[in-house]
């Protein structure tokens, strides 16, 4: 009886938390350069409409940055979708709204100037 109910607890302590589903999901939806990026906690996205080029951050807010042609950032912004969704989905919501309906998000967007603290990425 206690192997039975060992077992069954351990087949949920083996399934993923939340975060790592997330992480999980965004990374299968990522390039392989962007992978590669995100394993630096940012990746890259262009920008579906006007070909901007943007930065993903893997941090809470204010976690998107507008790069001009040289890399630079010209301003940060702030858009997530609504509800209590781990930092991977959250991610990857943003890649998607930037891909395909990029002037939407740069619309509902919050948007600070570039002079604000720095993430610390090149």
């Amino acid at each position: 009886m206690f192997g039975l109910l060992r077992a069954f607890w351990a087949a949920f302590e083996e399934l993923p938390t939340p975060a790592a589903r997330g992480v999980r999901l965004l990374r299968e939806n990522l390039t392989a350069s962007q992978r590669e990026q995100y394993d630096k906690r940012y990746f890259d996205v262009i920008g579906g409409q006007t070909g901007r080029q943007y930065r993903v951050h893997d941090i809470s807010t204010v976690n998107v940055e507008e790069l001009d042609s040289e890399g630079k950032c010209v301003r940060k912004l702030c858009f997530h979708p609504r509800g209590p969704l781990v930092a991977g989905d959250v991610m990857l919501a943003q890649k998607i709204a930037l891909e395909l309906y990029e002037l939407e998000a740069l619309y509902v967007a919050n948007v600070y100037p570039s002079h604000r603290a720095q993430f610390g990425h090149p």
